[in-house]
């Protein structure tokens, strides 16, 4: 399948287990996972390979679903899922979120979201993986 690819990175204060975590924790991705102006989200998760994700998000001007099905879930390095997007026509896409140890207490995460339709903004998509990632360090360094 062809498409652009969108990588972005972020530090985290975090182990890798709890950054791993984090990402099958549906009351704490309801936190984070908000880009934009999107001020509320559902969030329903079947954590296992060949199980399924739903995510409802909402903002002022408009209502967004994701969904899609787990790949890959390597503890605690690596998952991998398809994305499929109200916002991107309900093209099937795919992300992986791979996680190293930068540290004690430093979880390098890296996400690379590929398959994106070009009739979309890969910037745009950027920026709000990049907002996600920055709420999601926030929560992390708050339990810590």
């Amino acid at each position: 399948m062809s498409g652009q690819t969108v990588r972005v990175s972020k530090l985290l204060a975090a182990s890798c287990d709890e950054v791993f975590d984090a990402w099958l924790d549906p009351d704490g991705m309801r936190e984070w996972m908000l880009p934009g102006t999107v001020k509320h989200c559902d969030v329903m998760l079947e954590p296992h390979v060949g199980g399924r994700f739903h995510i409802f998000m909402k903002s002022a001007g408009a209502d967004y679903v994701h969904s899609g099905e787990y790949r890959v879930l390597e503890r605690p390095s690596k998952l991998a899922f398809t994305w499929v997007s109200s916002r991107m026509d309900r093209q099937e896409t795919l992300v992986t979120i791979e996680l190293f140890e930068r540290g004690e207490r430093q979880c390098e995460l890296v996400l690379t979201h590929e398959r994106v339709p070009a009739d979309h903004s890969a910037k745009g998509l950027g920026v709000g993986w990049n907002q996600m990632l920055e709420k999601l360090g926030k929560r992390l360094g708050v339990r810590a």
